[in-house]
């Protein structure tokens, strides 16, 4: 099955799919080094619908975000990485900087988010709950990220 999906085929997948009941949750992310964090947060996105939608922020979109010098694993390698785990059903990714243009094509039931955000501060909030659907907090865990990560190969082999 292919799970790295455009837009457009992504679209039509989701409209089938809530078609038959199906309710559709969305998340989003760099997810530059899959880490436990990650895959700690995804399987529990995903027990929030029948199936979950990961939007992947592109490359151009991570440097705009985190810097130049970021991300470290290109945007097609990341993709396939994530599509792997059992917890994501499809991947699609976006170019800007917030997956509200996304959110708003694809109009999933459920938005999750990751425990570092408030419920008021997740772009796409307003425009999931005017069609009805909800916005869902999962709890991070805690210390697990890139950022940690990367700090810690620089501790460990004396890199600037």
């Amino acid at each position: 099955m292919k799970k790295i999906l455009t837009w457009e085929e992504l679209k039509k997948e989701a409209d089938r799919l809530r078609g038959k009941g199906k309710k559709i949750a969305f998340t989003n992310g760099c997810f530059d080094i899959l880490h436990v964090g990650h895959v700690q947060y995804l399987r529990e996105a995903r027990k929030t619908g029948d199936l979950l939608i990961l939007g992947l922020n592109s490359d151009a979109s991570v440097r705009a975000i985190k810097g130049e010098k970021r991300p470290l694993v290109p945007q097609e390698e990341r993709a396939e990485v994530v599509a792997s785990l059992m917890s994501v059903d499809y991947v699609t990714v976006f170019d800007e900087t917030t997956p509200l243009k996304l959110i708003e094509y694809l109009r999933p039931d459920i938005l999750v988010k990751g425990g570092d955000w408030k419920e008021e501060a997740v772009v796409g909030r307003d425009a999931v709950r005017s069609w009805g659907g909800k916005v869902v907090i999962v709890p991070m865990t805690e210390g697990a990220s890139t950022t940690n990560i990367v700090e810690k190969i620089r501790r460990v082999y004396g890199i600037g």
